[in-house]
């Protein structure tokens, strides 16, 4: 498996950005798909964008949010823009392989109306 380090959360204002990062160690070339989650309070966590053969998205973040992977594979980017209040939540790395499948700690981002 591999381990997932994120970094980059913070508080921002309403319509600023923030871009999340998340690095691999570990078995990184087994890795197929890497891809971000949210969790607000009180709700269940839910899936915001995943980078594999192609790149999808949330409704909901579609046209704001962006993930890219650099050439290496082991560090996954979500470049958030125009952010919102309803943004705010613990956001999750994750790594998925054939076998396994790695959550990474969490970040806090804060979006103030």
């Amino acid at each position: 498996q591999v381990q997932l380090v994120e970094s980059g959360g913070g508080w921002v204002q309403a319509g600023g950005s923030l871009r999340l990062s998340c690095a691999a160690s570990g078995s990184i070339s087994s890795i197929n798909t890497m891809g971000w989650y949210r969790q607000a309070p009180g709700k269940q966590r839910e899936w915001v964008a995943t980078s594999g053969g192609t790149t999808d998205y949330a409704d909901s973040v579609k046209g704001r949010f962006t993930i890219s992977r650099e050439n290496a594979k082991n560090t996954v980017f979500l470049q958030m823009n125009s952010l919102k209040p309803e943004d705010t939540a613990v956001y999750y790395c994750k790594a998925v392989s054939l076998l396994w499948s790695s959550w990474g700690r969490g970040i806090q981002v804060t979006v103030s109306s």
